[in-house]
């Protein structure tokens, strides 16, 4: 559809880029089909030039490594995406930087360039072992989603089928994997979590927590979504929630109407070698096939949100190129400043728009990072092959894959 017009408050975010987005995956398609995300892609929703028109100063190089593909070597695979979003900067340094603090960022952003910083979606990246944790922080991640979908012998997830070995919550080795994290200065994520995992994070955490790409549960009663009590702890804790755009979470008739559409012959036939094919496919016939949902979800879900955590406390989390369509108006990376508008127009005031598409998680990744203290090891041949040895302390582990 047609990009509306924006008022010139929208306009001048997009010009000085405020947008700061808490979850994005597309670097996966860098890895996975080759993709060079600094050029504008014919497909998927996220790339540097398409970021850049929509207004975005930065963004979460989100690192999620499939558990049913790369399970036996996840921390291989997640250092194969890490690998990949360093060759992204040293391709465009003119447009992209790895930042590891605030400090960075705004130096980034006073240099024109979008800010960077990778985090993993997945606790079973760091195969429990703290050493492969400190070694990803040390050559650039600065957060992770603690778990995915899949329930870890430490954390439990938000979907049903965990077994009698996977804890309530958090046990003893996942408190000392947040501790970690604060020690070192890495955002802390809980979407994905269950609620009492959700609760024994925040509880163990010393720094705010991030909740990357929920929506609200009040609203559409998905797993995936997070309690009013859980946006109030957020607040409470000096957290922020970033709304997910994925219209399946949001909204029960979208979830249907998506539903409706994976039963059809050309979502089985889609094409595609291999499931990163495939999955691009889907965003083809998902965006064909479905109805639209309205952006005013998006809209309520924000709203919501704000009216039980606060304004400080809700930012933008879209989950681009992790889901297979966006809301009406929000097609791709080009588009926040239709979301932007659309908040105006919603009755927020120019500094609570800003305050939700950037500030509240530049003042979190500040808080976040602030008593970490390594810097990026930015050579492309320290991340290529790194010594397993001295990652985990003990021998025989696997090597690195390319």
């Amino acid at each position: 559809m047609p990009t509306p017009e924006l008022s010139p408050v929208a306009l001048d975010f997009v010009r000085r880029g405020v947008v700061f987005d808490a979850h994005v995956d597309a670097i996966g398609r860098a890895v996975d089909l080759g993709c060079d995300l600094g050029l504008r892609g014919t497909s998927g929703h996220f790339d540097l030039v398409r970021a850049a028109e929509g207004g975005v100063g930065v963004w979460v190089n989100v690192l999620w490594v499939d558990p049913e593909q790369h399970l036996d070597r996840s921390f291989d695979r997640a250092v194969r995406m890490l690998r990949a979003v360093h060759e992204l900067e040293a391709q465009h340094p003119d447009r992209f930087r790895l930042v590891g603090n605030a400090g960075q960022l705004d130096v980034a952003r006073r240099a024109g360039l979008i800010g960077g910083i990778p985090s993993i979606e997945g606790g079973h990246a760091i195969e429990c072992d703290l050493g492969k944790l400190e070694w990803l922080f040390e050559h650039g991640l600065r957060g992770m989603t603690l778990v995915w979908n899949n329930h870890l012998p430490w954390i439990r997830s938000c979907q049903d089928g965990a077994g009698a070995n996977v804890p309530p919550g958090i046990d003893e080795f996942g408190r000392a994997v947040v501790q970690l994290m604060n020690v070192c200065g890495m955002l802390v994520d809980v979407s994905h979590a269950s609620e009492r995992a959700f609760y024994d994070v925040v509880s163990a955490s010393s720094a705010p927590v991030l909740a990357s790409h929920s929506g609200c549960k009040a609203l559409h009663d998905h797993p995936r979504n997070l309690t009013n009590d859980q946006l109030r702890t957020l607040a409470k804790h000096g957290g922020v929630c970033g709304i997910v755009f994925h219209p399946g979470f949001l909204d029960a008739e979208a979830r249907a109407e998506e539903a409706r559409v994976r039963e059809t012959a050309e979502y089985k036939n889609r094409a595609g070698a291999n499931d990163a094919e495939r999955f691009v496919s889907s965003q083809d016939v998902m965006r064909r096939q479905a109805r639209p949902m309205a952006l005013k979800r998006l809209i309520d879900h924000i709203v919501h949100a704000v009216e039980i955590a606060g304004v400080a406390h809700v930012a933008l989390g879209s989950d681009f190129d992790g889901i297979e369509r966006g809301p009406e108006g929000l097609e791709d990376a080009s588009r926040y400043g239709v979301l932007l508008e659309a908040l105006l127009q919603r009755g927020f005031t120019p500094s609570e728009v800003e305050q939700m598409a950037g500030l509240n998680l530049r003042r979190v990744f500040a808080d976040a990072t602030a008593i970490g203290t390594f810097a990026f090891v930015r050579t492309r041949e320290s991340i290529a092959a790194p010594s397993l040895d001295t990652v985990s302390g003990e021998a025989g582990q696997p090597a690195l894959s390319e």
